[in-house]
Parts: structure tokens; C-alpha cells; sequence
């Protein structure tokens, strides 16, 4: 089929729910991916954060093989070798202090039982959350959106949500009491346009919780799995060393298949009794097998420390670029931030066989390419950004 014709397909029988870009995706290899039309393009977004590992990395992919030709699905009522391996693999490269797993389908399910298990460990029902974050689209989790207009889309609200300024730890002081369970935040707030916070404000939010028996969780659907330079953003040294109850995970986890997961600590994984959680298709023999193929790919391709070198390489080649104001983020999760509105630089790219992101800053262009993407090709970027 060609272009106009899997459009025309799609806009027929689809629910408009995405303003798309006017090119069909059909095939991908690293950090490339080829259209329809045979066009080749650059992909420096990822599938939003999704293909941590590249296009069809051919370990990911053989996985996938052999595993479909043995048995692609039983549910969690029997147990699994490949659940076991893929379980036992997650928690050797957490925090130490998230020692078990819960497998889900998604980055909205995992955040959805995060919460639930806070309030089940804690009692108590009150979630705090911040101004630019993003959870989901299921109703807790768009409940806890305070991002744009995120929140009216997903009236009637579920209740007990608040938000809190995110890296103003008196903001959160404000709004805590005796009925909080939770304190939820993505480290790194992506689509608000890649804001940050200081490192001690992480340690302040651990310290609140300790004092009050909150449960904090660390939202790292997008910055978990070396997209931020470590394995977590929990634990590193931008979070000053600070380890979370929780800890929830999608999008890069299965490198492409879906699949998202909470880490839990003891503490809070002594309070979750039979039956308290479930899900039909978390933890599918397919997805594990994905789950354990990507985690293996980033260590034997030492895809982390490509992370961190990628970054300080558009840093360095970016510095004193005319318009550039500043870079955002942590490995390949980074903003750009412009003196003007980004659309221009965003459509002028894709003109160029680039794919970029934007956020909700109009002046911040997002990347969040494969961990495999290399200088050279961060060059292409760096080269159309330069150029009159």
C-alpha cells in the first residue's frame, strides 16, 4: 500500500485521537527507521521513549522468536522460568532496596498500582503529585496528571489528589497530612519540556516520607531502563542516592512490547496479601521474554555509558549555537531549549528526515532517541541546528 492509501485506512476507521506526521512507519533497524515510501528517516524520538535498545535489535528480536515458537501466553496462575529469569534480572539491576516485581501492560496500570499499593500499605488514601507531571490516562492515573488539561479530559476525577510545585519542597509541606499515602513524581518531567530538580530536593521528599509513613514513588516509565544515564534515575547521583518504596516502569522496559512493572521494597511488599492486585496479561511469557532480551542488550552493547556520552556530546557541540538557550535533562532523555518557539526547528528537521519531539514548553524540543544512537549520527542533528 502506499502512503495515501494506509492514511486514508487509517482516518477512516480509527478514532482521531493523535495529530500524526504525514509519514508511515514499516520497518527499523538501530536508530533508523524506513517509510512507505521508501524514505529513510532518523529517529531521535524513539516511539516516545519506547525503543530503548534500537529498531529489531537482533538479540531482542531472536528472543521474541523463541519464545513464540514454545508458548506465548499463560497467565500468572502457573509459574514461569522465563517470568523467573526476567523477575529475578529486573531486581539485580534496581536500587537495592526494590526487591520485588510486579509485571503489568503498561506505564498508566503500573502507576495505577502504585498508588494502590500505597494506599493499601499505608491505610490512608491522600496522593500528592505535581504541577507538569504525567501518569497516565486510566482514571487514577489522569486524576494524578496535573499537565495541562489532562485532568478535565479524565472527569469525573477519582478522589484525593493533590499537587504539590515540583523541586519546592514547601509546596509539598503545604499540602501533606495525616491522610497522605503517597508521594508520586516522574524525576525527570518529560512532557512538561524536561524540567528537573535539584538533587536535594529528593532527599527532602525521602526525608517527609520517613518521617510520616508516606510511600514514596519514583514514576520512571520514561527515565527508567539507562535512558538517564544509570539503569534508575532512582539511586543515581542526580537523585542524591535517594531510593523510592516504588518504583514504576514501561515503555523502554520490553523495547517496543508492551509491558510495564512496579519495584517494590520489603517494607511496603509485607503489606500485599493474595488477590490484592492482579492482571491477565502482565507477566505474559512473550513480553518476559522481551523484558530480559533488552536488559541483556543494554549491558552487552554497554548502551548506559553511550547514554551519558551522547549527552555531553550534544552539550559540548550545542554550547553557543545561535538560539540555543539551554539543554535539558539526563542521557538520552534531553530537552533543547530554544530562545523562540521550537515548531519551526521541529518541522524544519522532519524536513530534513529527522524525528524530534515537543512538549509542553513551546520552546523545548524533546529527543529521546535509542540508547544505541551514536555521535555521528547526533552530528546529522547538531549539523541541521547549526546551519542559517
Amino acid at each position: 500500500m502506499n502512503f495515501s492509501e494506509i492514511k486514508h485506512l487509517e482516518d477512516e476507521c480509527q478514532l482521531t485521537t493523535y495529530k500524526k506526521m504525514d509519514i508511515s512507519v514499516e520497518r527499523g533497524f538501530g536508530a533508523w527507521v524506513w517509510t512507505s515510501e521508501g524514505d529513510k528517516y532518523l529517529d531521535l524520538y524513539g516511539g516516545h521513549a519506547v525503543c530503548a535498545t534500537g529498531h529489531s535489535h537482533p538479540h531482542v528480536v531472536k528472543a521474541i522468536q523463541e519464545q513464540a515458537e514454545k508458548v506465548l501466553f499463560y497467565s500468572n496462575l502457573v509459574y514461569s522460568e522465563m517470568r523467573a529469569k526476567t523477575a529475578e534480572k529486573l531486581v539485580s539491576v534496581a536500587p537495592k532496596s526494590l526487591t520485588k516485581a510486579f509485571f503489568c501492560n503498561s506505564g498508566t496500570e503500573a502507576n495505577e498500582n502504585a498508588m494502590r499499593i500505597a494506599r493499601m500499605a499505608t491505610g490512608r488514601e491522600k496522593v500528592i503529585t505535581f504541577t507538569g507531571g504525567f501518569h497516565g490516562r486510566t482514571a487514577d492515573s489522569i486524576s494524578a496528571t496535573f499537565l495541562g488539561k489532562y485532568r478535565e479530559i479524565g472527569k469525573p476525577n477519582v478522589p484525593g489528589h493533590v499537587s504539590a510545585v515540583f523541586g519546592d519542597i514547601a509546596s509539598v509541606k503545604a499540602v501533606i497530612d495525616q491522610e497522605t499515602a503517597a508521594i508520586m513524581l516522574e524525576p525527570i518531567q518529560s512532557m512538561a519540556g524536561v524540567t528537573e530538580a535539584s538533587p536535594t530536593f529528593f532527599q527532602e521528599l525521602r526525608q517527609l516520607s520517613d518521617d510520616l509513613g508516606i510511600v514514596l514513588i519514583f514514576d520512571e516509565v520514561q527515565t527508567g531502563i539507562g535512558r538517564t544515564g544509570s539503569w534508575f534515575f532512582a539511586g543515581s547521583e542526580a537523585a542524591d542516592g535517594v531510593e523510592p518504596d516504588i518504583i514504576s516502569l514501561a515503555k523502554s522496559l520490553g523495547s517496543g512490547v508492551p509491558v510495564g512493572a512496579c519495584l517494590v521494597n520489603d517494607r511496603v511488599a509485607e503489606h500485599i496479601k493474595e488477590n490484592d492486585l492482579g492482571t491477565t496479561f502482565g507477566g505474559g511469557m512473550l513480553a518476559m521474554a522481551a523484558v530480559l532480551a533488552t536488559l541483556e542488550a543494554i549491558e552487552a552493547d554497554d548502551m548506559i555509558a553511550n547514554a551519558n556520552r551522547i549527552e555531553q556530546h550534544l552539550r559540548d557541540s550545542l554550547s553557543g549555537v545561535n538560539g540555543v538557550k539551554a539543554i535539558r535533562g539526563k542521557g538520552c532523555l534531553l530537552g533543547i531549549e530554544f530562545d523562540e518557539a521550537c515548531g519551526p526547528v521541529h518541522k524544519k528537521l522532519l524536513g530534513k528526515k529527522i524525528i524530534t519531539g515537543t512538549s509542553s514548553n513551546p520552546n523545548v524540543l524533546r529527543l529521546l532517541p535509542p540508547l544505541c544512537v551514536t555521535t555521528e549520527e547526533i552530528d546529522m542533528l547538531i549539523d541541521v541546528l547549526s546551519s542559517d
